[in-house]
């Protein structure tokens, strides 16, 4: 087996690229949290006018307020639904149906490569979702407005 050491620039850059990589996935989960805390309270307060008796539009505008919430909220449980597949073997999930002896032999060569790859398309997908929730939550938050301004007239 051929061992390619990386120079040492291209090394440095590796660790660097790893650790932000790391750093933007423990981003998303913040930010999905936060979105998903968000959501909830705003779905809790549509559940305490729910059974009011309101205009028919008023009702339908924020069913479907509460259709966007809803499915911004699945996007956000799928932002943090951990990835356990393991098929890029250069990850927790792959190490773990290894034996020690397949372990060592897995860290005789150089996967962050393989890992920055692996790692950015996980957070490319989370960002994906993100922005797909943000643009439904503030769908969800347009539709409430035109369902207060019909409460209004």
């Amino acid at each position: 087996m051929t061992v390619t050491v990386p120079a040492a620039g291209t090394d440095k850059n590796l660790d660097a690229a790893c650790a932000s990589v790391a750093n933007e996935i423990a981003r998303t989960d913040g930010k999905a949290s936060l979105l998903l805390a968000f959501n909830g309270a705003v779905l809790a307060g549509l559940a305490s006018v729910a059974d009011k008796d309101l205009p028919n539009a008023t009702k339908v505008i924020g069913a479907l307020a509460v259709l966007a919430l809803g499915s911004a909220a699945v996007l956000l449980l799928l932002v943090v639904r951990p990835r356990l597949s393991g098929a890029d073997r250069a990850s927790f999930p792959h190490w773990a149906r290894l034996d020690e002896d397949e372990i060592r032999s897995c860290m005789e060569g150089d996967t962050r490569a393989t890992r920055i790859r692996v790692l950015s398309n996980l957070v490319v997908r989370k960002y994906r979702h993100l922005r797909r929730v943000v643009d439904l939550s503030l769908a969800a938050l347009s539709l409430l407005a035109l369902a207060a301004a019909c409460l209004a007239r």
